[in-house]
């Protein structure tokens, strides 16, 4: 059975109005913007309204990225949303948001993979499309991880923001589309990210408040040991799939989580500024939303064209990684 080349063919992003800079957490913690410059790279987040939620950001996202694939909602097929801050548990938030969209036909499923969670449901909706099961997917990476961020940890609030970016696949011509995926997991690192509470094993309780366990936990130093090796070991493992290398590369788009990762990244790889997206600076660690609010912006800012090959990588909660290879 033949494979359908399956690509990108409308990209859409979504960011809320409030932005919360470095001089406004000097406010709030025991912080300054030299510090968190210096150490991440970030400058700025922005801030769902308290009326937000995920959806909301994946809706306003979705409707601009079928807009450019030039469709209407009536012709998805398949709508997988990448999400750790769903609107609730369930039902699922792609649920709410094909509702929102009226695409009465599409079939609606969440993806949780944490900050690699994007790269999974590409990985996952492009499968399906390329066996013929559907014919165009919309696949979002949103997230409202001010949430689930404690304002009073300095060590964690610095990092995150909220945002949404959307993609619609679909065939594309031959030659053109994904080459390759590569995912993976490291399930006994699960402890050094994680959010305790709210689930099956700690349902949430007054006690589970009062020791803020409904907050993102992380062990920043194990973290950044283990994605400076997974984005180098996954950015080759995908290269060696797809038969490129990496000189061949034209846009490489990784996770934006700290721009010393990113740096290191780009030194392994031997790779020039010109052909690394970094935004970190404006948006801090969407999660899944990071690799998208990337890519998008780059195809607005004209830093990919037809027939270019464009790596993206992530590294996140789980632990989780992924890496996927398009010809654009």
């Amino acid at each position: 059975m033949s494979v359908l080349p399956i690509g990108i063919i409308g990209t859409g992003k979504y960011v809320p109005e409030k932005i919360l800079s470095n001089a406004d957490l000097e406010k709030m913690v025991d912080t300054n913007d030299e510090w968190i410059v210096s150490r991440t790279g970030i400058r700025e987040r922005h801030i769902a309204a308290p009326d937000q939620a995920t959806s909301d950001l994946a809706y306003e996202a979705a409707i601009k990225a079928i807009e450019t694939a030039g469709l209407t909602a009536a012709d998805l097929d398949l709508i997988v949303v990448a999400t750790i801050t769903p609107d609730m548990s369930f039902p699922s938030t792609a649920c709410i948001l094909q509702d929102k969209l009226g695409a009465k036909k599409a079939a609606a499923f969440d993806l949780s993979a944490a900050c690699s969670g994007f790269v999974y449901a590409l990985g996952a909706a492009t499968s399906m499309l390329q066996m013929g099961m559907y014919k165009n997917a919309l696949v979002i990476g949103a997230d409202t991880l001010s949430r689930i961020t404690d304002y009073t940890d300095r060590n964690t609030c610095v990092l995150f923001g909220d945002g949404a970016g959307a993609v619609v696949i679909g065939e594309v011509g031959e030659g053109r589309g994904f080459k390759a995926f590569d995912l993976g997991a490291e399930g006994a690192g699960g402890e050094l990210l994680k959010l305790p509470a709210g689930g099956s094993r700690t349902p949430a309780s007054a006690d589970t408040l009062e020791a803020k366990q409904h907050f993102i936990q992380m062990s920043g130093r194990e973290v950044f040991k283990f994605a400076v090796k997974v984005m180098n070991k996954a950015t080759e493992d995908v290269l060696n799939k797809a038969g490129i290398s990496k000189d061949d590369i034209d846009l490489f788009i990784p996770h934006q989580a700290n721009v010393r990762i990113i740096n290191s990244a780009m030194e392994r790889l031997n790779l020039t500024e010109d052909r690394v997206m970094i935004n970190v600076q404006k948006y801090a660690n969407t999660s899944a939303a990071s690799i998208p609010l990337a890519l998008v912006e780059a195809v607005e800012e004209g830093r990919i064209q037809e027939g270019d090959k464009v790596v993206m990588v992530g590294f996140g909660g789980g632990l989780t990684w992924g890496a996927s290879v398009i010809i654009w």
